[in-house]
């Protein structure tokens, strides 16, 4: 009963507030439903860009890669800050002083229409097939292991985890498609506070469970216990996530994901200020490099003190409920479970808000009603985001989760990112690069990545062992790497026999105040210290 009481307290404290600082909001406009009025400063961005990447897939499918392998996987954690320095110094600027409200706009400016509806399907399928459903599957295999809905109800595991599915689904989607981008953005931040607190709570509640109540003893022992699940290179043979992927397609995955992918970029639209923009971006990279507590260190404790009795194909799913289960008490198990919704919930609506922004903006408006009103267009994204709600919801107890989930998640996500990146960048650096060079980048890119890995994935890795002698698979990080270099190299053949047809000159819109922050610079220098201390530390 004190689990359920916090459960709802929280849960309903969050929806409160966010009522309460939206209800007079005016959503009849384009640019407030989709980008806040452009009035979110720093602090809201930063705590709906951390909780918008960081959810369940992180929680429970991080944790759980932990717990099977290494702290290696922390790597899609340190080296995104990295990336979202770029995005803070480099492609932020450039943003708003376009005034985009998505990346196919910018992609229809420097290239043409056609390339910009392509990209917005990319991104769209992406959605579709990966985060969205993976969020939710993540989401509901801990509640199911927290509460056991199956057992209370009467009903089978897989039964418990499709109601908790629909069940969270559902509330995520009255946020997306009633509050618009503010209520998203405001809910992450309030929600956010909630994940530092009880995200940090767990490992630190867990150390001290070992260590017999002291917090250092805890740390010692299950650094000498488990020392070989501590080497964060995972340079060990049939590695989850070699080291040598963090310097070719660690780097693609991270730039594209930080820079250029609408679910994340659209709250940096929204910023008021190029000045206020930074500042979020950079506090956000601070507490990705935090991240790792509470996302990959609490799968290592999990393994110390369940892998001999955890059992079964998903034990590593379970790892981090049980370990939640362990050390929270009852008043905080509500408490936590509360904050697990809201890391659902920010990451949902966050994709489902970007997605109607996509379709909106980028089909609707320039394929089926070329002259809609504000109103039409909020209507259509409306419209959008509960189609995409229930094909997740329908989807998500579907997924083959073996490999790892959050695995899968990136695997599904390479396929997209390294060609969209390749036409990006172009657009960014070339001049003339051709629209029909950017066509068949977006075509192409993502058809390669699917024949090598997936189609034809067991013979390429036959083939590639034959050749070099090795006797594990190559990584996908590595091919992601491939195939950016293989579809800007493309491009650029192409380009070169039919050039663009007229030389791309940028103009200004001047949307927002564009004086930069004047620590930009020193806090960017900083974060990269620490991204690299964390190898130099922990390297074995």
């Amino acid at each position: 009963m004190l689990t359920l009481a916090s459960f709802l307290f929280f849960t309903a404290l969050v929806g409160g507030l966010v009522y309460a600082m939206t209800r007079n909001d005016k959503m009849g406009d384009s640019d407030a439903y989709f980008l806040g009025g452009r009035s979110l400063g720093a602090w809201v961005i930063a705590g709906s860009l951390v909780l918008t990447n960081l959810s369940t897939e992180h929680l429970i499918g991080l944790n759980g890669d932990a717990y099977r392998h290494t702290i290696a996987v922390m790597a899609w954690e340190t080296t995104a800050a990295l990336a979202m320095v770029l995005m803070a110094l480099f492609f932020l600027p450039r943003y708003l002083r376009r005034g985009f409200t998505t990346i196919p706009q910018f992609l229809a400016e420097r290239y043409d229409q056609q390339t910009a509806t392509i990209a917005t399907m990319l991104f769209l399928l992406s959605y579709i097939l990966a985060i969205l459903p993976v969020v939710l599957l993540s989401g509901a295999t801990g509640l199911e292991s927290l509460f056991d809905l199956s057992g209370h109800l009467g009903i089978t595991r897989a039964q418990g985890v499709w109601l908790s599915v629909w069940g969270v689904g559902t509330i995520g989607s009255l946020y997306a498609i009633f509050g618009g981008l503010r209520a998203v953005a405001l809910s992450d931040t309030i929600n956010g506070v909630g994940f530092l607190v009880i995200g940090l709570l767990v490992p630190v509640l867990g150390l001290m469970a070992i260590g017999d109540g002291n917090l250092f003893a805890g740390t010692t022992k299950l650094y000498a216990s488990e020392y070989r699940k501590f080497d964060i290179t995972g340079d060990e043979p049939g590695s989850f996530l070699p080291f040598g992927v963090l310097f070719t397609g660690m780097i693609v995955n991270q730039i594209f994901f930080w820079c250029a992918n609408q679910q994340i970029v659209q709250r940096t639209f929204g910023a008021k200020s190029l000045k206020e923009g930074q500042k979020g971006v950079l506090i956000a990279a601070g507490f990705k490099l935090l991240g790792p507590v509470a996302v990959v260190l609490p799968g290592i404790i999990a393994f110390h003190m369940f892998s001999d009795t955890l059992t079964g194909e998903d034990a590593y799913l379970r790892a981090y409920p049980e370990l939640v289960k362990a050390v929270l008490p009852p008043y905080l198990l509500g408490f936590f479970a509360a904050v697990m919704v809201g890391a659902i919930l920010s990451t949902f609506n966050s994709v489902l808000n970007s997605s109607a922004t996509l379709f909106s903006k980028d089909i609707y408006a320039t394929m089926i009603n070329r002259d809609p009103t504000q109103r039409q267009l909020v209507v259509t994204g409306r419209i959008c985001s509960i189609v995409l709600a229930i094909g997740a919801m329908a989807t998500a107890p579907l997924i083959d989760s073996e490999g790892g989930l959050y695995n899968y998640l990136q695997k599904i996500n390479a396929t997209f990112f390294g060609p969209l990146l390749a036409v990006l960048l172009l657009g960014f650096f070339t001049r003339s690069v051709s629209s029909l060079a950017a066509k068949f980048g977006l075509i192409g890119g993502p058809l390669a990545f699917y024949l090598l890995v997936f189609e034809f994935g067991d013979t390429v890795q036959s083939l590639l062992r034959a050749i070099f002698g090795n006797a594990d698979d190559v990584h996908f990080l590595h091919f992601l790497a491939l195939i950016f270099i293989a579809t800007a190299a493309a491009m650029l053949i192409i380009s070169r026999f039919r050039p663009a047809q007229k030389i791309y000159d940028p103009p200004s819109a001047m949307v927002v105040d564009l004086a930069p922050w004047r620590y930009a610079r020193p806090v960017s220098a900083i974060l990269g210290l620490l991204t690299v201390g964390c190898y130099w530390i922990l390297a074995q």
